[in-house]
């Protein structure tokens, strides 16, 4: 058992098509935790646990969408009148809307845009060197964070 899997409850809504939520994945596992990985475009959390995890991250519904690759366009996303209710019928009727990661941690929620963001989240330290998959240095190897 490592250091913190007893006491370390940590869960990240995933999509293993996604660098940036790959690499956050990576970056948890390199901190000695094995965290709850949700393939949130196969098991979508329910609206209220949506709209719950939203509010403690501090952002709002338009904060979360994803443009790129998804049909935010086509549905008219864009146009800021749409209330933030309409923004999470949205995400639920076309998951792919949901930013990701999203990673809650006890030391709270967040999306981890850029991917070394969840290093905020995490209550133990890395324990060695991590590059991003496209090489850049985040971690050194004493476990602490490039930059």
């Amino acid at each position: 058992m490592s250091r913190t899997d007893s006491v370390v409850d940590i869960v990240i809504y995933h999509n293993p098509e996604c660098g940036t939520s790959r690499n956050a994945l990576a970056m948890i596992r390199n901190a000695g935790i094995e965290p709850h990985v949700v393939e949130y475009l196969k098991t979508l959390p329910s609206r209220a646990l949506l709209v719950e995890l939203i509010e403690r991250a501090g952002i709002s519904p338009r904060e979360l969408l994803r443009e790129k690759g998804t049909p935010y366009a086509e549905l008219g996303l864009g146009d800021t009148t749409l209330s933030d209710e309409a923004l999470v019928d949205a995400m639920m009727a076309h998951p792919i809307l949901i930013n990701r990661p999203l990673v809650v941690s006890p030391l709270g929620v967040k999306l981890c845009r850029p991917s070394e963001a969840v290093l905020d989240l995490l209550p133990s330290g890395q324990l060695g060197a991590f590059a991003k998959e496209d090489g850049e240095q985040v971690v050194d190897a004493s476990g602490e964070r490039v930059g």
